[in-house]
């Protein structure tokens, strides 16, 4: 599959430029060994996820990849250092396949991108000194690895929007190969070596030694009229198909005959080239981890089930040696009664002896006799089947040890039955998971930003009495939900802590009934501070609009997001910090976060939390997997509506019986 070439670097890099200077790191995460993604977020557009493959592409992304359940230490690095920077620059290196983006936190850090080779991706200080590699590499004359100098690649090539006529010259004259290839290894890569020779007319097997001036000439104006759309900005974003596939900046005069696809962006058209193509490589190497954890369980249940075959024929063999001792009881006594008496005079050395002397003789009771040894261990032989007996101790005593070893296998049994039944159950939800985890990959959703409905973008919801309630998500949005949507006949509320959402209950002229007043106390009191501090209740009280000012008295100051409330307040004392996330139908599908009563009023399908010590993005999983059955949400819509905090999913029948 294609690398990004050092054209591609530029166009990404001039788009990010525009895009992310000014924009807050968020998260990263590490999806495969080569991997990093970025999560910034950007003034005014929200969420933006960057993606970074060592050696291979840089561009933004909506096909969201899976990420390991444990971060490896490359992302939780970036995390600890740039988590909060705010972009100060994109920039590519030289024209090469190096792309720069410098962040700015209490200190300055850069991200270096090697597209090169196998790629890499470094974090620097602001000294330049490396921090950590995502791989760490040696060479003779460059070190990547911590608290090592920084050191550029040596320049590769020519710039093409830079290069002047007798640096093109010179080129040419010290080389030794032929036109095309002596264009290819200057950085510009085989495609637009091609077109540049396409574009100038000029035999491409010439020896670039012996280009005449006019050659150059033509080569210059072909280099020119090439890549000025970069020198403007003026980039043509497009997919190439049908028979041949890439992914260009700009138009070539090579794919004038193939099917191509506009996009308004290069890192839209490098998205959509790449993420098909580099999720397959993901699905091949999570096949192989997933394959691997069947293996484990199917391994296991081998050694069970063979553990199962040696206990039955543990039994087996040990009741047929305990038959055979009482089948051929008298000859075995009589064997035992010689021993014992022989032991009176001799040793068991010389017993031994003995015994062996008398089976070559041929005595019938000797014939079964395999071997005594000087611990009074008799082997014998009976039916081709050898048996261990103690000569020191009577038959029953030896027929018991026989037995009693049957019944340990038995016993043992049915402990290893339920291991392989458990082991077979294991076996089918690793393959399930599997199953489900290649689909997943194999068939990725785009994530598609949706257009919010107003009062989406702050707090709300509709209560009971179908009321709509809306409050600020922070100080920026309590203004606006005081200064631009409280009219005259609506209900302020507050919770009576610093730190809290101003909440307006949108009355229309109607008369609020007590319900919705109660409903909204508990809204307030959810989305307060109070929720990061595990209570289960706090004081609320509403006002009417007059009350509510932001001129303060002589000497006074009101912050941002914050009002003076005059005249007397209405309290509800003990307003309970417990709500419901449940998908709803108004004005079309959508996620309603309010009071129990109000989300079972619109929806059968919720989920109730309190403040607990679960983090808000495993709750968010968890609730979305039991609510969104139809995948209508993303995991970043459930973490957005959900109170600042930890929380704790609660059984609704723990509530009945309080």
């Amino acid at each position: 599959m294609k690398n990004m070439s050092n054209v591609d670097v530029f166009a990404i890099s001039h788009e990010l430029k525009e895009l992310l200077i000014g924009a807050r790191v968020d998260k990263a995460y590490q999806p495969t060994k080569d991997t990093v993604l970025i999560r910034f977020h950007v003034p005014s557009k929200g969420r933006v996820d960057v993606v970074f493959q060592a050696g291979r592409r840089v561009h933004t992304t909506q096909y969201p990849l899976p990420n390991p359940k444990i971060p490896p230490n490359f992302p939780m690095l970036l995390r600890k250092y740039i988590k909060g920077a705010t972009v100060e620059d994109v920039r590519q290196y030289n024209f090469d396949r190096v792309m720069e983006i410098q962040v700015k936190k209490e200190h300055k850090f850069t991200l270096v991108v090697e597209l090169f080779a196998k790629g890499n991706i470094i974090l620097l200080n602001e000294e330049g000194t490396i921090i950590l590699p995502l791989k760490r590499k040696m060479w003779s004359d460059r070190k990547i690895s911590s608290k090592e100098e920084y050191k550029y690649p040596p320049k590769r090539g020519i710039n093409p929007l830079e290069i002047q006529k007798e640096e093109l010259k010179d080129m040419f004259q010290n080389s030794e190969s032929d036109v095309i290839r002596t264009l290819a290894r200057s950085g510009l890569g085989g495609i637009y070596a091609e077109e540049i020779i396409l574009r100038s007319g000029i035999q491409k097997d010439l020896p670039a030694a012996e280009l005449k001036d006019e050659d150059i000439d033509s080569i210059y104006n072909a280099i020119y009229e090439l890549f000025e759309p970069l020198s403007s900005s003026k980039f043509n974003p497009q997919i190439i198909s049908n028979g041949k596939e890439d992914v260009l900046p700009v138009d070539l005069k090579l794919y004038e005959k193939y099917k191509k696809e506009t996009y308004t962006s290069y890192n839209e058209a490098a998205d959509e080239f790449f993420s098909g193509k580099v999720r397959e490589d993901i699905k091949t190497e999570y096949e192989g981890i997933w394959g691997s954890e069947v293996k484990k369980y199917e391994k296991r249940l081998r050694i069970q089930e063979e553990t199962l075959q040696k206990f039955h024929r543990t039994i087996e063999k040990s009741q047929r040696k305990g038959e055979l001792i009482y089948s051929n009881y008298g000859k075995i006594q009589n064997i035992l009664d010689i021993i014992k008496k022989a032991r009176e005079k001799y040793s068991w050395n010389e017993i031994a002896s003995t015994l062996k002397k008398a089976r070559k003789q041929g005595l019938e009771e000797a014939d079964i006799i395999e071997s005594l040894d000087k611990m009074g261990n008799l082997t014998l032989k009976i039916e081709d089947t050898t048996i261990l007996i103690d000569a020191k101790k009577e038959i029953p005593e030896n027929t018991e040890v026989y037995y009693e070893k049957a019944k340990k296998a038995k016993r043992k049994i049915n402990g290893v039955l339920i291991a392989i039944e458990k082991t077979k159950k294991e076996i089918e939800k690793a393959k399930a998971k599997k199953e489900i985890e290649m689909e997943r990959i194999a068939l990725p959703k785009k994530r598609v930003k949706k257009e919010l409905k107003w009062f989406e973008k702050l707090r709300w919801f509709l209560s009971s009495d179908g009321f709509l309630v809306i409050g600020g998500r922070d100080a920026n949005s309590n203004e606006i939900v005081v200064k631009k949507y409280m009219e005259n006949n609506d209900i302020y509320f507050h919770s009576d802590i610093h730190g809290a959402s101003s909440v307006v209950i949108k009355s229309e002229g109607k008369e609020v009934p007590e319900s919705t007043l109660n409903e909204t106390a508990s809204f307030a009191a959810s989305f307060s501070s109070v929720w990061t501090k595990g209570f289960g209740s706090q004081d609320v009280y509403w006002v009417r609009p007059e009350q509510v000012s932001k001129t303060p008295q002589s000497g006074e100051f009101v912050a941002k997001g914050a009002f003076i409330i005059r005249g007397s307040r209405n309290y509800i004392r003990a307003a309970t910090l417990l709500i419901a996330v449940g998908i709803v139908d108004y004005e079309g599908e959508r996620i309603m976060v309010g009071p129990l009563d109000a989300v079972k009023k619109y929806t059968d399908n919720y989920v109730i939390i309190k403040p607990g010590y679960t983090k808000k993005e495993a709750i968010a999983r968890e609730i979305r997997h039991r609510i969104d059955k139809d995948s209508i949400l993303s995991l970043e819509d459930v973490v957005r509506v959900l109170p600042s905090g930890k929380c704790d999913i609660v059984d609704e029948r723990d509530i009945r019986r309080k």
